[in-house]
């Protein structure tokens, strides 16, 4: 098989991953698969990766310049935190604060250069069960409005895309003091027999990080809109889809207790965070690649992990 035009363009190149989480450092083993450099930039060095690592305070304009004089990169994605939902809305001025200090000093760091900016379907209000490239933005949350402030910087570069990306999910130690995703907190629990809450009435697309990561890379590509939508193909409840993780373990599904969205910590979260996207569809079709569903991507987490 011929390698996709996204995985030619990336041999040789070099990006820098601003953000070394969980989506970071799933987008910079992506870059290096397809045959190019990732450079993860952040305050501390990650674990769990071996690609190549700088120091950055992303909020430090200077620092900014600094890293990509260092670097010298050919592409930019921007996945720069804080990504916690709670800590944002507990902290709302500092959240905002962080996230567009981070993308003014890299965007001026970096004029002119190939961008893409990860956000968030926090950007809705959860009004609609449905959310495309369309729909009027109005976040519900402290963490949604600095992302959109984020974004608002990013699109008025010269060549950049922001990818907003519902619920991501993927494989975390059990060993992990704070797991990072919904999907690694219920297998967690649910194969040592532990109870599980979640919410009936909190709906979202979840994608799993590594299609997260593929389409990422392709968006790095020339002809990416300026906008795009990655959420996958099911639209589900938490507690459903805690169910599905359940079945996909063969743990009893009487372990999931459905709750009310406000009664936990998910009263902050839009009732629907779902995307959509004609564009996607296009986009995928282009790039040769497919967005897994929920059952398919727990079978496929879950077999990896056996």
């Amino acid at each position: 098989m011929n390698p996709s035009p996204d995985r030619k363009s990336a041999q040789g190149t070099t990006t820098l991953v601003v953000g070394s989480g969980f989506v970071g450092r799933a987008v910079a083993a992506r870059l290096a698969a397809d045959g190019g450099t990732a450079v993860l930039a952040s305050r501390h060095r990650p674990d769990g990766t071996s690609a190549p690592w700088v120091r950055l305070d992303a909020t430090d304009a200077d620092a900014c310049a600094r890293v990509v004089d260092e670097v010298r990169p050919d592409r930019m994605v921007l996945v720069h935190g804080p990504s916690d939902v709670t800590w944002c809305e507990a902290h709302p001025e500092r959240a905002l604060e962080l996230h567009t200090a981070a993308a003014a000093g890299l965007i001026a760091a970096a004029p002119g250069l190939r961008t893409v900016l990860i956000s968030t379907d926090n950007v809705f209000d959860g009004t609609s069960p449905a959310n495309d490239e369309t729909t009027p933005t109005a976040p519900a949350n402290a963490y949604g409005s600095a992302k959109l402030a984020a974004e608002r910087i990013v699109r008025e570069a010269a060549d950049a895309t922001v990818l907003r990306v519902s619920l991501v999910y993927g494989w975390e130690s059990a060993e992990s003091t704070k797991w990072l995703n919904f999907f690694a907190a219920c297998a967690h629990r649910l194969r040592t027999g532990q109870p599980v809450e979640a919410p009936h009435d909190q709906w979202t697309t979840p994608v799993l990080v590594d299609d997260v990561a593929a389409v990422t890379a392709a968006a790095l590509t020339p002809g990416t809109p300026g906008l795009l939508h990655l959420g996958g193909p099911d639209r589900v409840s938490r507690a459903a889809w805690a169910e599905t993780i359940a079945d996909g373990l063969g743990a009893p599904r009487l372990l999931v207790t459905p709750t009310p969205r406000a009664r936990g910590r998910y009263a902050s979260r839009p009732a629907n965070t779902c995307l959509t996207s004609g564009l996607l569809v296009t986009f995928l079709h282009r790039h040769g690649l497919r967005v897994r569903g929920v059952a398919e991507g727990v079978r496929d987490l879950l077999e990896a992990a056996r």
